[in-house]
């Protein structure tokens, strides 16, 4: 595609999810419209593809209500520097990556700039908060969804969403890539592997560490030739135990060498069904965080599988639910060719047709391009 000028694009992921999703799709820009240049806040995979970092995810990465508001004081200070760097550099597109509590704020607060705001994730104002729909009605210019369901529910409300596939349908694990995470934890193939992933905030590891500790004690009882991985996330820290190995360089690697996994919900729960590892899903709040988030969320399910699939598909075990002998009860019958295992891997199936084919942040970045 010639141009004769380059663009710049502000881009913005306050979460490690959005980090890895803002990478690849500057990536795809790159490859579409060269000489764009990038600037915003990100992670280090933004910033590995190019972004100039304003701030990091690794301080932008807050869940739960009582987190958020002990956060506020800072939070409010980035988006007054967030609006006066925009306000400064004038970029040509602004590209907000979920992380709707700050993005739609942000949204808002640049619109009389005239400068036009791609939304790429969207929000899931079909499980809570639906209210903000106003938002896109009134500041966002383009929307870009990565769910087929919910390009329905934003256009039934009268909001157009581009969607081209889900990212996560071209993920593959070559065997470069998986002999080089078994020779890295000194790992042979026929051992049996359980990876956990207790969460991308230091506060989700800190808040379900002690009860992984517990599943990880009882469930070597159980098989003690069992190898159990865990999955770290950048810019968090796992506690040292003498029956556990960490990997932080290609946790996918680990997710599609494991014969089950324990997930703190989020995006993870997705990759393991797109690379075909049986899990259980569990997560932990503050008490206050709960109550009002259980007062908000209409949505019945926290898992992306069960939301896509619209029923229970993976175990969910959450608050008071998310304890040692609950999480081995799911877990435990996923290593062994069970009728619970069997069922799951046919339910990934279904998942995996719905996220379409291999191409979307191409697709992704050519329809954005067209629009500027």
């Amino acid at each position: 595609m010639s141009q004769k000028n380059g663009k710049i694009f502000f881009i913005i992921a306050g979460e490690p999810s959005g980090d890895l999703h803002g990478a690849k799709l500057m990536e795809a820009l790159k490859n579409n419209y060269q000489n764009c240049k990038f600037i915003g806040h990100g992670g280090n995979q933004m910033k590995n593809a190019g972004l100039d970092i304003i701030y990091h995810t690794d301080q932008l990465a807050i869940m739960g209500i009582t987190e958020v508001i002990k956060e506020l004081p800072f939070m409010l200070n980035v988006m007054g520097e967030t609006l006066g760097k925009i306000r400064k550099l004038k970029p040509d597109r602004i590209i907000l990556i979920d992380y709707p509590g700050f993005n739609l704020r942000l949204a808002k607060n640049i619109f009389g700039l005239g400068i036009p705001v791609t939304y790429f994730i969207l929000p899931q104002l079909w499980a809570w908060k639906k209210r903000r729909i106003k938002y896109f009605h009134k500041y966002i210019h383009q929307s870009i969804s990565i769910f087929p369901f919910e390009r329905e529910w934003f256009e039934n409300r009268g909001i157009s969403v581009g969607y081209f596939g889900h990212p996560f349908s071209e993920m593959t694990n070559s065997i470069d890539a998986k002999n080089a995470f078994y020779k890295r934890q000194n790992l042979d193939y026929n051992d049996v592997i359980l990876t956990l992933l207790p969460g991308s905030r230091q506060h989700e590891v800190d808040k379900h560490w002690p009860i992984f500790i517990n599943v990880i004690e009882k469930i070597l009882i159980i098989n003690p030739k069992l190898k159990i991985i865990v999955g770290q996330a950048p810019g968090v820290n796992i506690p040292q135990h003498k029956n556990i190995t960490v990997e932080s360089k290609d946790v996918q690697s680990a997710v599609a060498s494991s014969k089950a996994a324990l997930v703190s919900s989020g995006t993870a729960t997705l990759e393991c069904a797109v690379l075909d590892t049986p899990m259980v899903v569990c997560y932990k709040l503050s008490f206050i965080s709960n109550f009002i988030l259980s007062l908000l969320n209409k949505s019945k399910y926290i898992s992306i599988v069960n939301i896509i699939l619209n029923k229970k598909v993976v175990n969910e075990l959450i608050q008071s639910k998310m304890n040692s002998n609950n999480i081995l009860e799911s877990l435990v019958p996923l290593l062994s060719k069970s009728e619970q295992r069997k069922k799951m891997l046919f339910e990934f199936e279904k998942v995996r047709r719905l996220l379409g084919f291999p191409g979307a942040y191409d697709r992704i970045a050519k329809n954005i391009i067209e629009d500027l």
